[in-house]
C-alpha cells in the first residue's frame, strides 16, 4: 500500500474551514428550530443576553456612549468572533481526532442549552436549539474531517479499480461536503433569523387595539413649541423616529391578547393579574412626557417626546394592598 505524505500545512487550513463551516451550521440549525421554540432561545441571543446582565452598568453606559444603537451588532459580532475562533481550533483537533472535535461542538450546544434555559424567562424547551444546532455541527464537522483524510467512500475508476490512495484527501469530497454546508448555513440563517424577528401574530393583535378616549386628557401643545428650525426634531417626536437604547438583542414581540401584568411580591398583600384589556377598561390618563436614556449627552439624540395614554400605577398598588414604608410597608 502506498504510503500518502501528509501535508500540514494543508491539514491545519481544511480543519480550520471545517470548524467554521460545522459552526456556521450549527448556528443556522439552531436558529431554525428557534422559529417554533422562540427566539429567546437561539444560543447567541441567549449567550449575548447573559453577557449583557454580567455587565457592570459604567461598561454598559460606555458601550451605548460610544457604538449607541449598534452595541447590541458590536456585542453579537463579538460573540460570533470568539465562535469563530473556537471554531477554527476544534476543526484543526477534529483533522487529528475526530471524537475529541465532536466533543467541542458539544460543548458549545452544552453551553447554550443551558444558558438559555438559565434566563429570567428561560423553559426547558430553549434548550432545544442549542442541542440540535450541535448535532448538526458535529455531523458536519465529523464528515469534513474524514474527508481531509480520505475516510469517505473510496474513489474508483470506470472500471473499479482505485484512483486514491487509502487516506489521501478527498478533495472531491470534501468541496461537495463544504459546500453543502456552506449553503445550507446561508440559507437557513437567513431564514431563520429572518423569521424569529417577526411574529405575525403579535403584530396583528397590537394593530387591532383601539385607545379609548382618556378620562383625564392633556392639554393643547403650547403655541410656538415646534420651533420649526432645521434640523431640530419637533415637539412631538414621530414614533419612527423615536430612539431604542436599550439591552434586549432581539425586540420583544408582545401579544395583546396574551399580555398580562402580575402585580405580586414583597409587600403585596393581594397579588394581581391584569390584561391588556383590563387596563383599557379603567379609567385613563394621557399626558406629555419626555423620555431620556441615562447616557444620552446634552443635545444627544436619544431622547424623544411622546403623548401617553395610561392607568396611574398608585391606583393598581393600592388595590394589591402595597402600603409605602410611611405606612409601615416593606416596599418603596
Amino acid at each position: 500500500m502506498p504510503c500518502v505524505k501528509r501535508n500540514w500545512m494543508r491539514e491545519l487550513l481544511l480543519g480550520a474551514v471545517s470548524g467554521e463551516l460545522a459552526a456556521a451550521v450549527s448556528l443556522a440549525a439552531a436558529e431554525l428550530v428557534a422559529i417554533a421554540v422562540g427566539p429567546q432561545a437561539s444560543p447567541v441571543t441567549a449567550i449575548g443576553g447573559t453577557a449583557i446582565d454580567a455587565t457592570p452598568v459604567e461598561v454598559k453606559n460606555w458601550a451605548i456612549r460610544h457604538f449607541g444603537t449598534s452595541d447590541k451588532l458590536v456585542l453579537q459580532l463579538g460573540i460570533v468572533a470568539a465562535l469563530a475562533l473556537f471554531a477554527a481550533v476544534i476543526g484543526v483537533i477534529a483533522v487529528h481526532h475526530r471524537p475529541a472535535g465532536v466533543a467541542g461542538v458539544a460543548v458549545f450546544g452544552a453551553v447554550g442549552a443551558v444558558t438559555a434555559v438559565r434566563r429570567p424567562v428561560g423553559v426547558w424547551t430553549d434548550a432545544f436549539p442549542s442541542l440540535v444546532g450541535a448535532l448538526a455541527g458535529a455531523a458536519v464537522l465529523w464528515v469534513l474531517a474524514g474527508r481531509i483524510h480520505g475516510q469517505g467512500p473510496p474513489a474508483t475508476d470506470d472500471a473499479g479499480s482505485p484512483v486514491r490512495p487509502v487516506g489521501a484527501f478527498d478533495r472531491r469530497g470534501f468541496l461537495v461536503a463544504a459546500s453543502a454546508a456552506a449553503a445550507f448555513s446561508a440559507v437557513g440563517g437567513t431564514v431563520g433569523r429572518r423569521l424569529n424577528s417577526t411574529d405575525a401574530a403579535a403584530v396583528a393583535s397590537r394593530d387591532s387595539v383601539k385607545l379609548p378616549a382618556p378620562q383625564s386628557a392633556a392639554g393643547r401643545v403650547p403655541a410656538g413649541a415646534d420651533l420649526r428650525i432645521p434640523g431640530m426634531q419637533p415637539f412631538t417626536t414621530p414614533n419612527p423616529s423615536f430612539y431604542r437604547v436599550d439591552t434586549a438583542l432581539t425586540v420583544p414581540q408582545v401579544n395583546a391578547d396574551t399580555w398580562r401584568l402580575r402585580i405580586h411580591g414583597k409587600g403585596v398583600t393581594e397579588p394581581l393579574e391584569f390584561s391588556y384589556q383590563d387596563l383599557l377598561r379603567r379609567p385613563l390618563i394621557e399626558r406629555d412626557i419626555t423620555l431620556t436614556c441615562v447616557s444620552n449627552e446634552v443635545g444627544g439624540p436619544y431622547t424623544g417626546n411622546a403623548r401617553w395614554i395610561g392607568v396611574p400605577l398608585a391606583a393598581l398598588l393600592k388595590e394589591a394592598g402595597v402600603r409605602p414604608p410611611s405606612a409601615g410597608g416593606p416596599a418603596d
